[in-house]
C-alpha cells in the first residue's frame, strides 16, 4: 500500500479531492473522536496500524474533545488548555511544555499525527467539539467567541502548517444557531488558514440528519461539504443529502462522513436493536454511487475509545476493531479504485424502474462502465445504452467479499433484467456492466 501522504486539494471539475501529482485521492474514513484525548501512544499505535490494514486513509479525531475533553486529562495525565485569571480554561493559553523537548497534551497529539502519517492516514482534525461553542445537548463549557476561535486556530494552523497528513474540520455535531455560532466556526477557520498558509482543506462537521452546505455552503473557506446523516431509527436515505449537495452551486465535493455506526442504538434506544454491518455498507454504496467523493465507517465504541462495555457501548473499543463492517469497508475502496476515479458520475437513468424504502437502488457510470446497488439482492431491470458499445459484460460485485461473478455478454440496448445471485436482508450486490472492449 502506497504510504505517501501529500497536501489534498479539490480536482477541476469540484467534485473530488486529489494530491499534489493530480492522482484521485479516496476518503476512506473511521471516527475515533476521542483518539488524541483518551488513548496512549501504545494504543493510538494498533488502532492506526490496524485501521491501515484494512485500507483506511482517514481518521477523524478531535483536539478538545466531546467527552469532558478540557477539563479530564489524557492518558498521561495533561490538559490541552491552561486556565486564565478567573479560573477558565481559555484558547488563548494552550498548556504546553515549559521546557524545550518536554511533554504536555500537544506533542501526545503530535505523535499521533505523524504515525498516521508513517501509515499513509490522513487526520480530518477538529480543533474542537461543537459545546465548547453551543452546549445544545453537550456538557460544554463554552469557552469559545470570534476573537479567540481566531487565535486558537491561528496557533493550531501554525503548529501543523507542514504535517502534510491534515485536513481541517471546524464544527463539531453543533448547530449554528445564534450568530455567534457562525462567529466562532469562521473565526477558526480563518485563523487556521492564516496560520497553516492555506495547505490544507477546510469542512464542517455538522449535527445530524444535517450537511455543512445547510449552515456554511457559501463560505469561502469551506472547500468542501461533510453530511452527517446520523444514527435515527429511519429508513436509510444518506442518498438524498448526497444528491442535494450535488447539485448546490458552487459546485464542491460532499461526502457522508458520519453515516449510522455499527453497533449503535437505533435511535440512540438500545430497545430498537443495533445498526449491523448490513447498514453500514448500505450508507457507503448509498452515499458513492449518489456522487459523494469518499466516505466514512464507523463503530459507536471506537469513537468513544469504550473500556466499560454496557448496553449503550456494547463492546471493548479494541474488540470493535475487527467488527464485520469495518472488515468489508476494503471492498468499496477496491471497487471506486478499480475504475478512473474524477469520471464517476451518478446517474439513476440506468434504472427502468426502481424501489421505494429499504430496497431502494442507486447507479453510477463512467467512461465504459455502470455500477448498480441493490441493497436486498432484488431484481434489477436496466435501462440500457447509458455507457458506450453495442454490448456489455456484466458481472456481479459482492459488497460483503469483495468477489466476482461473471453473468455473460448482454445487448447494450433496451431493457435488461438481473438477478442478483441471492435475495434478502444483507444479501446485498452491486452490479458491474463494462463495455466490451474492457472485458
Amino acid at each position: 500500500m502506497d504510504r505517501a501522504c501529500s497536501n489534498l486539494s479539490v480536482s477541476d471539475n469540484g467534485r473530488y479531492l486529489v494530491k499534489e501529482d493530480g492522482t484521485p485521492f479516496f476518503w476512506l474514513g473511521d471516527t475515533a473522536w476521542e483518539l488524541f484525548h483518551k488513548l496512549t501512544r501504545e494504543e493510538a499505535d494498533f488502532y492506526l496500524r490496524r485501521r491501515a490494514e484494512q485500507g483506511f486513509t482517514v481518521v477523524q479525531a478531535v483536539a478538545l474533545a466531546e467527552m469532558e475533553g478540557i477539563t479530564e486529562p489524557n492518558a498521561y495525565g495533561y490538559r490541552p488548555l491552561k486556565q486564565n485569571a478567573e479560573g477558565q480554561y481559555d484558547p488563548l493559553l494552550p498548556d504546553t511544555a515549559s521546557e524545550p523537548g518536554g511533554e504536555d497534551y500537544w506533542t501526545h497529539v503530535d505523535d499521533i499525527v505523524d504515525r498516521a502519517a508513517s501509515l499513509g492516514i490522513y487526520i480530518a482534525f477538529l480543533p474542537t467539539w461543537g459545546d465548547k461553542y453551543n452546549v445544545a445537548w453537550g456538557k460544554g463549557p463554552v469557552i469559545f467567541d470570534r476573537n479567540n476561535a481566531k487565535a486558537f486556530g491561528k496557533w493550531l494552523g501554525e503548529r501543523y502548517r507542514d504535517r502534510s497528513n491534515l485536513l481541517w474540520v471546524v464544527g463539531g455535531d453543533r448547530p449554528l444557531t445564534e450568530f455567534s455560532h457562525f462567529e466562532v466556526n469562521r473565526g477558526l477557520a480563518e485563523g487556521l488558514r492564516e496560520g497553516d498558509g492555506g495547505r490544507h482543506l477546510i469542512t464542517f462537521h455538522p449535527p445530524g440528519g444535517f450537511s455543512s452546505s445547510h449552515h456554511v455552503h457559501r463560505e469561502t473557506w469551506l472547500d468542501f461539504n461533510m453530511i452527517q446523516s446520523g444514527h435515527g431509527d429511519h429508513v436509510q436515505n444518506n442518498y438524498t443529502h448526497v444528491m442535494s449537495d450535488y447539485g448546490k452551486l458552487p459546485v464542491k465535493p460532499t461526502l457522508d462522513a458520519e453515516p449510522c455506526y455499527e453497533d449503535h442504538p437505533r435511535g440512540f434506544n438500545a430497545e430498537n436493536g443495533y445498526f449491523d454491518d448490513a447498514d453500514v455498507r448500505k450508507a457507503a454504496y448509498y452515499a458513492l454511487f449518489s456522487g459523494a467523493f469518499g466516505h466514512t465507517y464507523g463503530h459507536h465504541s471506537i469513537w468513544a475509545m469504550t473500556t466499560e462495555p454496557a448496553d449503550y457501548f456494547i463492546m471493548h473499543w479494541k474488540d470493535a476493531v475487527d467488527r464485520p463492517g469495518a472488515m468489508q469497508m476494503r471492498f468499496v475502496r477496491e471497487l471506486i479504485e478499480s475504475k478512473p476515479q474524477l469520471e464517476r458520475v451518478p446517474d439513476q437513468s440506468l434504472l427502468a424502474d426502481n424501489y421505494k424504502g429499504a430496497n431502494h437502488m442507486r447507479a453510477c457510470r463512467g467512461e465504459g462502465y455502470a455500477w448498480i446497488y441493490s441493497p436486498h439482492g432484488l431484481n434489477m431491470n436496466v435501462a440500457m445504452g447509458r455507457i458506450a458499445g453495442t454490448q456489455v459484460h456484466a458481472s456481479w460485485f459482492n459488497p460483503r467479499t469483495g468477489e466476482r461473478t461473471a453473468v455473460g455478454i448482454r445487448e447494450n440496448a433496451g431493457t435488461q433484467s438481473f438477478q442478483p445471485p441471492s435475495s434478502g436482508r444483507g444479501d446485498d450486490w452491486v452490479l458491474v456492466l463494462d463495455t466490451e472492449a474492457a472485458g
